[in-house]
């Protein structure tokens, strides 16, 4: 019998393959551009040593103090430098060779690996060290990760940046998941040394990664001025309404409804639980984060950027919202994977409106503020989320908090109507 579709089966066989392009992770980026691909495999790896040496950092801080504060002072030496240089980074980024800005601040990140591993090889076991070489590091990832980032949209047509960006957030949430447990197996058997000698060796993927690259100079217009200025790129943000709201919408969500900070109470107090039952809620939303990455391949078909972020944050706050009602622990998981699988939704179409609507020569800059928003909303919410909880219940911080989101995110959409028609196929800032 003749097949109609005259190639001999294969189009019969091929539609299952066509379907699953389209549900799972668009791999054109890897496909179609080297540099690329080597900058996402060295990310990848270097992402998970990075995970491994700051559960190993916190496991050794306590090891010496034995003190919860002395881990928490932890978070603080990173945020404030991060915080800090994450404007100046994005700045330097716009002005230099982004390849060498991102070579330079890599090795830095490779030498602090070895000092750590030579430090406890001689048993050195100082705690003010390690809060220096935290500052240290974040120092050096602010620098490096506007430069990084800045140059996805050099190496990639803009069509294929969603697909990136989906790709970028699987290396994250992959690295934050697996990384610590793998640093505490490796801290296990073989002591701080071996996590930190390990984190080195994968810092070697990444630099060899921007090696490869090309030059990667700041494009810059007529009458631009030669060294790029942080008040510059904050007066830009100020004229770009579509910019700002992708900040907007993710603060609405990250201080708003985050409630990591009360996952130990209500693991207890709700769901008759312990430490164990606490990591698993820290874990769900990172499930379902992994799980919107691996599943992402619709998203390079989706045209309205604004209305799909404005959509997906508001679903954050629901799923968080009806988290703070569920007394089953996994009907509560499932509620907080779902609200992960959100985020990454949000995280892909904000970071590619961030890339396609702002020149190149503003790029770095405006990267250098994402890493703000990203790294001081949680903490904010945090805070936001202890306080209310012990002035109120847990209950009423959760849910009200999801249900804030969700109200602050449709009035930011009532305000800027032009945020939700925001079609990728004509970018504007």
């Amino acid at each position: 019998m003749t097949n109609p579709t005259g190639d001999g089966g294969a189009g019969a066989a091929g539609k299952p393959a066509v379907a699953r392009r389209r549900i799972l992770a668009d791999l054109t980026p890897l496909r179609t551009s080297p540099d690329y691909r080597r900058l996402w495999i060295g990310n990848t790896v270097s992402w998970l040593g990075q995970a491994m040496t700051a559960l190993a950092i916190s496991l050794q801080v306590y090891d010496i103090t034995h003190s919860s504060f002395a881990v928490g002072l932890v978070g603080l030496f990173s945020l404030v430098p991060l915080v800090v240089f994450g404007l100046y980074g994005g700045a330097i980024a716009d002005t230099v060779d982004r390849r060498k800005l991102g070579l330079a601040s890599s090795f830095g990140l490779f030498l602090l690996s070895l000092v750590l591993a030579g430090a406890a090889l001689a048993g050195f076991h100082e705690v003010w060290l390690l809060y220096s070489i935290v500052a240290l590091q974040a120092v050096c990832g602010a620098l490096n990760s506007p430069a990084r980032t800045s140059m996805i949209p050099r190496l990639l047509p803009p069509e294929q940046l969603p697909a990136a960006n989906a790709l970028g957030s699987m290396t994250t949430t992959s690295g934050t998941m697996f990384g610590p447990m793998l640093g505490g197996l490796v801290v296990g058997l073989w002591g701080y040394q071996a996590a930190y000698l390990i984190d080195a060796v994968t810092f070697t993927v990444g630099l060899y990664a921007m090696w490869r690259l090309p030059s990667m100079k700041p494009e810059r217009g007529a009458g631009a001025a030669k060294r790029a200025s942080v008040v510059d790129g904050l007066r830009f943000l100020a004229t770009r309404p579509n910019i700002r709201m992708t900040f907007f919408t993710d603060m609405c969500a990250m201080v708003l409804a985050h409630p990591r900070a009360l996952f130990p109470a209500v693991a207890v107090l709700w769901f008759a639980g312990d430490a164990k039952t606490a990591g698993m809620l820290v874990a769900a939303p990172a499930v379902g984060a992994l799980l919107g990455s691996v599943f992402s391949g619709w998203l390079g078909r989706i045209r309205r950027h604004g209305l799909a972020i404005l959509l997906a944050v508001a679903s954050w706050g629901a799923a968080v919202a009806v988290f703070g009602l569920t007394r089953n622990l996994w009907l509560g998981m499932f509620f907080l994977a779902l609200a992960g699988c959100a985020d990454t939704v949000s995280m892909v179409f904000r970071s590619t409106m961030l890339q396609a609507a702002t020149p190149d020569e503003m790029r770095g800059r405006l990267q250098g503020v994402f890493i703000v928003v990203v790294a001081g909303g949680p903490r904010l919410g945090d805070f936001l989320a202890g306080s209310v909880a012990d002035l109120t219940s847990p209950q009423l911080a959760i849910t009200g908090g999801g249900a804030a989101c969700v109200l602050a995110v449709g009035l930011l959409a009532l305000k800027w109507r032009g945020f939700a028609r925001y079609d990728a196929r004509s970018p504007e800032a």
